[in-house]
């Protein structure tokens, strides 16, 4: 419990804007996934980064756990509170603070959303392009260096923040980075706190890289005989330089579920959907390229659509997905594995996961992001059945001990949180242990985010 005095100071600074109703801590305390609720024992709701750092210094007097929340999107508990303490929820600073069109960048606060931003930008010709299918906030999507669908051809977050303010542990606020496209002066503490999750501090300012918004874009989607072959295909189709924006897989049972939620009317065997940017000709050239080069690794029933509404109805049948496969099995949760391997590799990968999946006693339909060798399998479990979840834990860390040996890593695109804590040692060896002096470094005390990505002392 927070002590009465920690309690008043942020009730004299907050007002209204802090909450302890027991439904607001549990709202706060949930995951999109298996893990069990850990709420917080207050919300903070602040309105600026001044509130922020003050809200982080009296959580640091009185040795509180301090977790960061955007929209609560994320999938391995990252913002859950194993420890209790005060969650800071990002809502209120949700503003564009500028769009800088000549040099293709924009400054907003953490609670903006990917959409909203997105909406602000279409008169000026720029877009956001990360797509990780949630309507995520950007200081969320920063915090776990999140990716998504549009990753192969716009690269992840890691690639669009040029800068960042952050409240650090101490409540000093930093800045790092620049507008520069550029720089050799110093360490790369941009780089440093995205896809810290919290853990180093709370992001409160982002500075954005912008990408114009494509003269043409076009949709299409692939069956084929085998997932040897997408794979195949995808392979070929980046050695001969095509650049789709898009290519995510989805196997059989996933073409299934499509089918009946959707309508999707998908023959029943693995697909690629795809996505082109660029001028007209150029969408329609790599359009069909990748019909021919797909024909010739046991593709058929290949369509592509430029209007908007076929194009919106294929993507958020995706987006979608994983919610869709939920339906499947009334009230189930869901342990979800997110691999990333060299892609020459992808196709053994996924073999290797579907081959365990059909002599587990679980469902886990297969799909990903298969232009940069991400894939997930969606392991459906029984929140209150113990031996599903140690069963669909076993799988997914199996999934994980073959990403390695290929040369891949634990999660692609979700992040650690509390989920693929205990698979960083095998991952990184003394390199998660340099990571943990670098927690220490910035947060002594241990209150930012405590629990999650680096060893617990």
């Amino acid at each position: 419990m927070i002590p009465q005095d920690a309690l008043s100071e942020l009730q004299a600074m907050l007002g209204e804007r802090l909450s302890t109703g027991k439904s607001d801590l549990s709202l706060h305390g949930r995951s999109e996934t298996f893990h069990p609720e850990m709420p917080p024992d207050a919300v903070a709701y602040p309105v600026t980064t001044a509130e922020v750092a003050a809200i982080v210094q009296t959580c640091a007097r009185h040795g509180l756990p301090v977790i960061g929340w955007g929209t609560g999107t994320a999938l391995e508990g990252h913002a859950s509170a194993p420890r209790g303490g005060v969650t800071v929820d990002f809502r209120h600073m949700d503003a564009v603070l500028e769009i800088v069109p000549d040099d293709m960048l924009v400054r907003v606060q953490p609670g903006c959303t990917r959409e909203a931003l997105n909406t602000e930008l279409r008169a000026t010709g720029l877009m956001f392009p990360v797509d990780p299918g949630a309507n995520a906030s950007l200081g969320g999507m920063a915090a776990t260096r999140a990716s998504g669908t549009t990753a192969v051809r716009y690269g992840t977050m890691r690639d669009q923040v040029r800068g960042l303010e952050v409240v650090l542990a101490d409540g000093r606020v930093i800045h790092t980075g620049s507008r520069a496209r550029k720089s050799s002066a110093g360490y790369d503490l941009t780089a440093l706190f995205v896809g810290s999750e919290g853990t180093l501090g709370l992001i409160t300012e982002l500075t954005l890289k912008l990408w114009g918004q494509p003269e043409a874009t076009a949709a299409a989607v692939c069956g084929f005989a085998t997932t040897e072959g997408a794979i195949d295909a995808v392979i070929l189709a980046m050695q001969m330089g095509l650049t789709p924006a898009r290519i995510e897989y989805v196997d059989v049972a996933t073409t299934r579920i499509l089918n009946a939620a959707d309508g999707a009317d998908l023959p029943e065997t693995p697909h690629l959907l795809l996505e082109f940017h660029g001028s007209d000709a150029a969408v329609a050239t790599e359009a069909e390229h990748f019909g021919q080069i797909a024909a010739d690794h046991g593709g058929s029933a290949y369509r592509w659509a430029t209007k908007p509404e076929d194009r919106s109805k294929l993507w958020s049948m995706r987006h979608r997905a994983y919610h869709t496969i939920l339906a499947t099995r009334p009230g189930a949760t869901a342990v979800v594995t997110d691999v990333c391997v060299p892609i020459s590799k992808l196709g053994q990968a996924i073999a290797r996961a579907a081959a365990d999946i059909d002599v587990s006693s679980l469902d886990g339909p297969i799909l990903g992001h298969v232009g940069d060798g991400n894939y997930h399998a969606i392991l459906l479990v029984d929140r209150n059945a113990p031996t599903e979840i140690a069963e669909a834990k076993r799988l997914s860390d199996a999934m994980v001990a073959h990403a390695l040996d290929l040369g891949g890593t634990a999660t692609g695109e979700h992040g650690v949180g509390l989920g693929k804590l205990h698979l960083m040692e095998a991952e990184h060896g003394a390199a998660w242990d340099v990571m943990g002096a670098i927690k220490r470094s910035l947060d002594p005390d241990g209150t930012m985010n405590p629990g999650k990505l680096v060893r617990q002392n």
